[in-house]
């Protein structure tokens, strides 16, 4: 479960903007939309929250820094060479806040314990690192590590309660890379909870990857395969039924307009492989069955098709999702009904969350949202993204309508729109 997220000097974020899923005051929707955590001295967390605001206002940059965090997580101590920069991008529209690290931090719950993990870090190297974990609801140091600018090497504190090979952990740490993912990459036992939450159970990601997670749904057939059908038939698309079917690649079936290198790349990466295409099947007045290639299918169904396998796993495994403009392509009710399905106790059994943004202001409703499950993302004049809860403007429960609210005005982070001068 995501407890807590926290962002500084990140793109258009420069002061530190956390977004926090703990439950506020309020006894609104407590049956759906709040989740009881077992991880000792936590509060109870939210089952969503979404994000609004004006077009380039933050809100991407917010989901683009956790996954820069989570990359950094999964990938840094595979970095090959020493010197190797890191993918990061500080805040440049003042004099000082590119020459500053940017930092991460995420607190979160995995099997039942509690951690706060962060670390701050610059295109040359890890500044800071640190983990805490409360197993038994009091914080335990697991990782501290300081770069000393004046001496050139990193001061590590003690880190008593990590057992293990913590020297030969330490001196191979390289300083782009986080002594986490190369301690567990050294079969640290002690740190594989927190990392595996990190790397897999936190799904950020875009529509072409997850659209894979569909296809392999599909693939084991049985269970998966009927399960995307129903995610497919529930939204009501009139698809009766799934054609899943493998072929050899073949070097022809990819579009003439690619470019040759990406062409090239490709047909070395995909030779003698199998792939799989799934085809829709609709049953007309008269029985026959129309089978259609998902290409073409509307954008809204094969959005939904790439949605399904995340959304699935998400609900099954109990994963936290975070989706960017869930709203695309796809109808208002549509929005609501994937919404809800993390708001089900009965389809949300294993406690999962949504995180989602979007500009579909239908959704901004009391009867779907708890007041703390509602935030706005605005850009100063300085170029300065902000994260405002709903709550700070103390909307009253269960009467105000956020929506009007909102398009009015009320809660900011909505566009100022000048008139067009054509100059006629």
């Amino acid at each position: 479960m995501l407890v807590e997220f926290s962002v500084t000097n990140f793109l258009s974020i420069r002061e530190k903007v956390s977004l926090s899923l703990l439950r506020g005051q309020g006894s609104e929707l407590e049956e759906s939309n709040v989740l009881s955590v077992s991880a000792p001295n936590t509060p109870d967390v939210l089952s969503s929250a979404v994000l609004f605001g004006a077009n380039s206002a933050g809100k991407s940059n917010l989901i683009k820094a956790l996954l820069v965090m989570q990359n950094l997580i999964k990938n840094s101590a595979k970095i090959g060479q020493l010197g190797e920069r890191l993918e990061v991008t500080p805040f440049r529209f003042d004099d000082y806040s590119d020459q500053q690290p940017s930092e991460f931090e995420i607190t979160f719950v995995a099997d039942k314990v509690r951690y706060q993990y962060g670390f701050s870090l610059d295109q040359e190297r890890v500044r800071e690192e640190w983990l805490y974990a409360y197993p038994s609801g009091r914080p335990q140091r697991w990782i501290e590590r300081i770069f000393d600018s004046e001496t050139g090497v990193y001061v590590w504190g003690s880190m008593g309660k990590l057992s293990g090979k913590k020297q030969l952990w330490q001196e191979s740490t390289r300083a782009n890379a986080l002594f986490l993912s190369t301690a567990v990459q050294l079969n640290n036992q002690q740190l594989k909870s927190p990392f595996e939450w990190l790397s897999n159970k936190l799904r950020i990601g875009g529509l072409a990857g997850w659209g894979m997670d569909s296809l392999r749904l599909c693939e084991e057939g049985g269970d998966g395969k009927r399960d995307v059908l129903r995610f497919l038939t529930a939204a009501d698309l009139n698809i009766s039924d799934l054609d899943v079917q493998k072929k050899n690649f073949d070097s022809e079936d990819l579009p003439s307009t690619l470019p040759d290198e990406i062409r090239e790349e490709l047909i070395e990466k995909l030779n003698g492989q199998s792939l799989l295409n799934v085809k829709t099947v609709h049953v007309t007045d008269n029985g026959q069955r129309v089978l259609l290639d998902l290409s073409d299918e509307s954008d809204g169904t094969q959005k939904l098709f790439a949605l399904a396998g995340p959304w699935l796993q998400s609900l099954e495994q109990g994963y936290t999702l975070v989706i960017d403009e869930l709203q695309d392509n796809l109808h208002p009710l549509m929005v609501k009904f994937l919404v809800q399905l993390f708001h089900s106790p009965e389809s949300n059994a294993k406690q999962a969350q949504l995180i989602f943004t979007t500009h579909d202001t239908s959704i901004l409703d009391q009867e779907v949202f708890r007041r703390d499950q509602i935030w706005f993302c605005e850009k100063d004049p300085s170029q300065v993204s902000h994260l405002v809860p709903l709550t700070d403007f103390k909307p009253r429960k269960g009467v105000e309508n956020i929506e009007k609210g909102y398009l009015s005005g009320r809660y900011g982070a909505s566009p100022y729109l000048r008139g067009l001068d054509l100059g006629r």
